[in-house]
């Protein structure tokens, strides 16, 4: 027998139309007008993010509708490979200091921490069958590698910038009989540190500053806020994980790339990007 609590919340659901969504657009038209006013020159900008949002975010829904269907599993292992690409890419992008090879680290630890959690969530925690559905799958993986990218160009920034900046120093270490480990040991443990600061931050004020997008997309189609806010606790603690896991990876891997089995640092191949 169905809940009948929550079927009062899913009756509740309102659906938009294309007049509530011109509605809205009129939100960023104030904002355009203000612009001009006050000659901000944001105007343009703001035509060109509208415009964008609309248009990918409806051809996200269209190409959704196609993932979702029960054989579409070759549309979802693309969807799935270009996610973990855009998302490696941006992540070093964001970096001011880059080595060669370093998107491929970067893909490498996304793709095992993403992957790992998010079977986990699906699998296990929320008890998918398949493991694979498309539909928890695409968005909780979304929301792994949205948040997971940020914290891995934290955790490069931060690593890069300690190495290149404090070469002398570690060097020194070096030729003192420190190892490797011991000469990297504090930068890569600021580094991850660094990493976690954005979703240690959501954590500590989710509830009381803001509420989550999950939960509040889920309260607006008509859920019962008591079960969203359940899934926005898995969603958050799968976010933690996922960020700690892969800045952990992120920061070994750069930290085994640039330091040889001579214990040597390979700081000349540091380079900072222009800009």
């Amino acid at each position: 027998m169905p809940d009948p609590v929550a079927t009062e919340f899913v009756s509740r659901a309102v659906v938009l139309s294309g007049w509530d969504l011109a509605l809205a657009a009129g939100l960023v038209l104030i904002a355009g007008i203000v612009s001009l006013l006050l000659r901000l020159g944001l105007e343009t900008r703001l035509l060109v993010a509208a415009t964008r949002t609309v248009v990918q975010l409806f051809l996200l829904g269209l190409i959704l509708r196609f993932v979702f269907e029960p054989s579409s599993h070759w549309l979802l292992a693309i969807i799935v490979a270009v996610m973990l690409l855009a998302a490696s890419h941006a992540a070093v992008q964001r970096s001011q200091r880059r080595f060669p090879g370093l998107t491929l680290l970067a893909l490498v630890c996304l793709a095992v921490s993403a992957m790992f959690t998010t079977v986990v969530v699906t699998g296990l925690v929320i008890g998918v069958t398949p493991w694979y559905e498309p539909r928890y799958m695409i968005p909780l993986l979304g929301m792994i590698l949205g948040n997971g990218l940020t914290g891995v160009s934290l955790c490069v920034d931060s690593l890069l910038a300690s190495l290149h900046d404090a070469q002398g120093h570690i060097e020194m270490d070096l030729a003192m009989g420190a190892s490797r480990w011991e000469a990297a040991r504090d930068p890569l443990r600021d580094a991850v540190r660094r990493g976690m600061i954005p979703i240690l931050n959501s954590m500590s004020v989710v509830g009381i500053v803001a509420i989550p997008g999950m939960m509040t997309g889920q309260i607006l189609a008509g859920a019962d806020p008591a079960q969203a806010a359940k899934y926005q606790i898995v969603v958050m603690f799968m976010i933690a994980a996922a960020t700690s896991l892969c800045c952990i990876l992120m920061a070994l891997l750069i930290y085994r790339r640039l330091f040889n089995s001579r214990h040597q640092l390979r700081a000349d191949s540091i380079r900072k990007t222009a800009g």
